[in-house]
């Protein structure tokens, strides 16, 4: 916000300077706003280099919290201990302590809200999902709940949308689900960005029984992306085999949401002679 003010401000005395001088109208009205232009760019180049040091830190947090759970997960291949749902336990608290750490870290990030108008929303963006990811799923409802051009959720990527879907699903508002899911799907139409969407929606629709509709969705979703888990998916449908529906081909993705937990391959028993 201080930048576009101080481009105003700068630009107008330009302008103010010019025509003071006798300078002709058309060169007085470009003077003033090739120095906002100037101002904005000077401005926002320092701005992108510091921003980029603190998240190029956030990022570090980040990478470093995924190769200790690296470590662990390949410790416990080597030799296994406790078991697979101690492994897990053991996961999931590493995991929330770096979350944890980078959500800290955030308020670094903060000064630089009074400069960058966006810089609020992508912080708020950032928080949610730490905050999906350790399920506290109370924080994160708060955070969607918050509306604004310039509070709130940045609903820029497919994971993003997915999160705010499975939430207003969990919260019972399946109203407010299809208007996201239909706004936001034609968006993210290219590339096969809206596989997961789909994917989530057309889950949303069989667990609440609306499988007609579930097979129209996926039908849409399978001819628009070519994915091969929603094209499946249809087929179980259309051939009455709502039992056999699953995601598990959308793979990290879909398991990140908490929708569903991957099963657990059977341990096979060693038979004696």
């Amino acid at each position: 916000m201080l930048t576009l003010i101080i481009s105003i401000v700068l630009g107008g005395i330009s302008s103010t300077l010019c025509q003071l001088n006798g300078v002709g109208l058309g060169w007085t009205i470009g003077a003033g706003v090739l120095t906002f232009i100037a101002i904005q760019a000077a401005v926002s180049l320092l701005l992108r280099k510091k921003i980029n040091v603190v998240n190029g830190d956030l990022q570090g947090i980040m990478l470093g919290g995924q190769k200790r759970i690296n470590q662990k997960i390949q410790a416990f291949q080597n030799k296994p201990v406790g078991g697979m749902k101690a492994m897990q336990m053991l996961l999931e608290k590493e995991q929330n302590q770096f979350l944890q750490k980078a959500l800290d870290f955030t308020v670094n990030l903060e000064p630089f809200c009074k400069w960058n108008i966006l810089m609020s929303k992508q912080i708020a963006t950032m928080r949610m999902q730490f905050y999906y990811q350790m399920k506290k799923f109370d924080k994160v409802d708060k955070i969607l709940a918050v509306k604004g051009l310039l509070k709130g959720v940045m609903l820029m990527d497919p994971m993003t949308v997915a999160m705010k879907m499975a939430r207003l699903y969990k919260n019972k508002d399946m109203e407010a689900v299809e208007k996201l899911f239909k706004k936001k799907s034609k968006g993210f139409s290219r590339g096969g960005k809206s596989v997961l969407l789909y994917g989530v929606y057309s889950w949303i629709l069989v667990k609440n029984g609306e499988v007609e509709k579930a097979r129209e969705t996926l039908y849409e979703g399978k001819e628009l992306t070519s994915n091969e888990t929603l094209a499946k998916n249809w087929e179980v449908l259309s051939n009455d085999k709502v039992k056999k529906f699953s995601n598990a081909g959308l793979g990290d993705e879909w398991y990140s949401l908490y929708l569903e937990t991957p099963q657990q391959p059977k341990q096979q028993k060693v038979r004696g002679n």
